[in-house]
């Protein structure tokens, strides 16, 4: 048999060398202030060197649906016009034809429209409906087409487009050209007019400016009417 103090004397070198299998300290090691702050830095510079390609992707994006809805709003327009649910447009440019000689014009030369105002929400009772009488029909024959909430176009919208049609001059019953710009309607916000010369690209990743066309083209309009078998009304009008 033993004695309590023998048990004691066992039980003493068993608990210090269960003791001595577990360490208190961590063998783990954390990132310390000036590290976190040397990453965020780091972080931080690769960002701003990151933004001027996400901004121009961005721009590059808006540029390029802007232009293709541009082209989709001249295509509307100049099928309105061949189908007659849209009239010829007032503004003309050169001489009408004789039966001596064709049509003289350079659509070119067509004067783009002013700036400063535009009115789109014209009634039925207007004799150039549904061209905008804001600037007047007879001189920028201005057609608006409506691509957000509020009806009509409005010069401080972002997204509506307005399509500016001429013809050569004669009688639009024996066939024309027909020239389309397409603008958009915050183009028309400030006083001056327009640009002609050159069209906006979607390369550039740039917004634009408002105020040259996102579109040119030009199309052969045919004599219509009692003229639409009419030979003589297509030679005439050709140069």
């Amino acid at each position: 048999m033993t004695t309590k103090a023998q048990d004691s004397e066992v039980a003493k070198p068993m608990i210090t060398r269960n003791l001595k299998q577990h360490p208190t300290q961590s063998t783990q090691a954390g990132f310390t202030i000036i590290e976190s702050l040397m990453a965020l830095i780091v972080a931080s510079i690769l960002l701003i060197a990151l933004a001027p390609v996400i901004v121009l992707s961005v721009g590059v994006r808006v540029q390029a649906k802007r232009v293709e809805r541009s082209a989709e709003a001249a295509s509307s327009y100049i099928d309105g016009v061949r189908s007659g649910s849209i009239p010829p447009p007032p503004q003309t440019v050169g001489t009408a034809p004789t039966s001596s000689a064709g049509a003289t014009s350079v659509l070119e030369s067509a004067a783009a429209p002013p700036g400063g105002s535009l009115t789109c929400t014209t009634p039925t009772s207007n004799p150039n409906y549904p061209y905008c009488t804001a600037p007047a029909p007879a001189t920028a024959s201005i057609y608006c087409v409506n691509l957000d909430e509020t009806a009509g176009c409005q010069v401080g919208s972002a997204n509506d487009l307005v399509v500016q049609g001429f013809r050569t001059a004669g009688n639009a019953d024996r066939g024309y050209r027909l020239g389309v710009r397409v603008y958009r309607a915050n183009g028309f916000r400030e006083s001056g007019t327009l640009e002609k010369e050159a069209t906006q690209s979607a390369a550039l990743g740039s917004l634009g400016d408002s105020k040259i066309p996102l579109l040119q083209t030009t199309t052969d309009i045919a004599p219509s009417g009692r003229f639409e078998n009419d030979l003589s009304s297509w030679q005439e009008r050709l140069p």
